[in-house]
């Protein structure tokens, strides 16, 4: 039971980090239909920025978490700007080929200025060991599950409780009525753009200072797991995208415990390829039947 309670555990902490990077994954896809392909790149500049700004500027981690979820969040903008905005009205693979392309040149760029070479990120207070009963984790982890509890709780709250989320619901449903009832469409657009792409930076920086690592190349795979995470949720969902996230944090770690770690990322792949197969809503999404 004490195993069984640690990889609950361990899956607890690896799904909140998937769930943070799948609400952005859902959020722009809830309203502009898109898949942002350079959201996992996203993730690693939150994480380059807050481990410049712990080691270099030497910031507490209370000040270098928002100003990284900031960076990031004006990249992201940037991106949507640069390279989703022109295309607003074309092909869905024009719109994927540009998302692929930017997700290409953001990593390129990252490689230019760090490097290829993994960089340790420490993190900027003391790691206690706590033993809890049976399970034993940290500090670190601890609080890398409570700052995505956070954020999610947050996140959910200001879409459905504030006028920025009804304006973003508004959007999402129908873009040209809501431009027609005084909403700007182009603002809304870009703040869906600004908090999920700050959600994925706070997954970064705590993801590298958990793991004390970080690298150019690192928001490829948990892009790709936060994809994953919003399918199995329910694209456009957003209570979909977090209990998503938790499901593949859970049975990654569970699996990996069962079989082997070699089997970490096919276990995700399977999952999508299941999901896609038998319930392509996703979890709580809503099937939709389109008229002819």
């Amino acid at each position: 039971m004490g195993v069984l309670g640690q990889q609950l555990l361990n899956g607890l902490v690896t799904g909140s980090a998937y769930a943070l990077i799948a609400l952005g994954y859902t959020m722009v896809y809830g309203v502009l239909q898109l898949i942002n392909f350079a959201h996992g790149e996203i993730y690693m500049v939150g994480a380059f920025v807050g481990l410049l700004l712990v080691t270099v500027v030497k910031l507490p981690f209370l000040a270098a978490l928002p100003l990284a979820m900031l960076a990031a969040a004006l990249v992201g903008v940037t991106v949507e700007f640069v390279a989703y905005r022109p295309l607003r009205r074309s092909s869905r693979l024009a719109v994927l080929i540009s998302a692929i392309g930017m997700s290409i040149f953001l990593q390129n760029v990252a490689l230019w200025i760090f490097g290829p070479a993994t960089r340790s990120f420490p993190p900027p207070f003391q790691v206690s060991v706590l033993q809890i009963g049976p399970l034993r984790t940290n500090t670190l982890a601890l609080l890398t599950l409570g700052v995505a509890l956070v954020m999610m709780v947050g996140l959910h709250y200001l879409v459905r409780h504030t006028k920025t989320g009804k304006a973003m619901r508004a959007v999402a449903q129908d873009r040209d009525t809501a431009a027609l009832m005084g909403i700007n469409v182009n603002r809304t657009i870009a703040l869906t753009f600004l908090i999920g792409s700050s959600l994925a930076a706070a997954a970064g920086v705590m993801v590298g200072m958990l793991f004390n690592a970080v690298v150019p190349t690192m928001g490829v795979m948990p892009g790709l797991k936060g994809f994953v995470a919003a399918v199995l949720g329910g694209i456009g969902n957003i209570p979909g995208a977090m209990l998503g996230g938790i499901v593949l944090g859970l049975a990654e770690t569970m699996g990996v415990a069962l079989l082997s770690s070699q089997w970490r990322d096919a276990i995700a792949f399977a999952i999508l390829i299941l999901v896609l197969l038998y319930k392509p809503s996703g979890l709580l999404g809503a099937r939709v039947e389109e008229k002819v």
